[in-house]
């Protein structure tokens, strides 16, 4: 396989690599390392990315509004740092297009998996702080996070709160939530969960813990059943 180009992504986030291995560890998926894990794909990177992405959201939230309280912000962080805000930053920046991954991964549809996505954008993070320090990470979120917190922060609303009292005022009942699996190393693990409420098809929902993906479920059925809309 031949090395990647990555001169037109270092040109969308403003930073150069000195260290290009750091790069290419970013955008490398684990199905193509093997699990051979010792920072030779995007797992390691990724946890630090995480780390730094919840720190640039924390310091923006407390710029941006200083008379929140803790309250109001940590509802805002956790849906500007979940799996699928970093999913759509990815996206932004084109690493769909550009994560190494095995054929058989690619094949099943990983350039669209959220979780793939999302792990790769938390790893760039950490390989432009580790390549360039937090300003470099800085300037990259504010490409994608700062422009678009308003309507990103949106998903603090409780889709799991809202979906229990649609559904009592329905007369349907509580939602049953069922895990259907649970994936990853254990300082990123993956859960897919489904919803079923009485009389509807169930809805899917992913995300870094189980409530994470309750709340990814529940939303997918208030907007497929007209309760929220689409950016709700």
């Amino acid at each position: 396989m031949s090395a990647p180009d990555f001169s037109a992504l270092e040109e969308r986030l403003g930073h150069h690599f000195t260290n290009k291995t750091l790069l290419a560890r970013a955008l490398t998926h684990s199905s193509l390392s093997g699990g051979a894990g010792a920072g030779l794909d995007l797992e390691r990177l990724e946890f630090l990315g995480d780390r730094v992405l919840g720190l640039l959201t924390a310091e923006e939230l407390w710029r941006r509004y200083p008379d929140y309280a803790e309250g109001e912000l940590a509802p805002r962080l956790n849906a500007l740092v979940r799996k699928e805000t970093c999913a759509k930053a990815a996206v932004h920046f084109g690493l769909d297009a550009l994560i190494q991954m095995s054929q058989w991964e690619e094949e099943s549809g990983g350039r669209k998996k959220k979780a793939i996505l999302g792990d790769a954008m938390e790893a760039l993070l950490g390989a432009l702080y580790i390549d360039g320090g937090l300003d470099a990470a800085r300037r990259v979120y504010g490409l994608f996070w700062t422009p678009n917190l308003e309507p990103l922060s949106k998903y603090h609303r409780d889709a799991k709160t809202e979906l229990q009292e649609w559904s009592q005022r329905k007369k349907l009942g509580t939602p049953d939530y069922v895990v259907l699996h649970a994936e990853g190393p254990d300082h990123a693990p993956a859960f897919k969960v489904e919803v079923r409420v009485k009389g509807f098809k169930p809805a899917g929902g992913e995300g870094r813990s189980k409530r994470a993906a309750q709340m990814e479920a529940a939303r997918a059925i208030l907007v497929r059943e007209g309760v929220w809309a689409e950016d709700d």
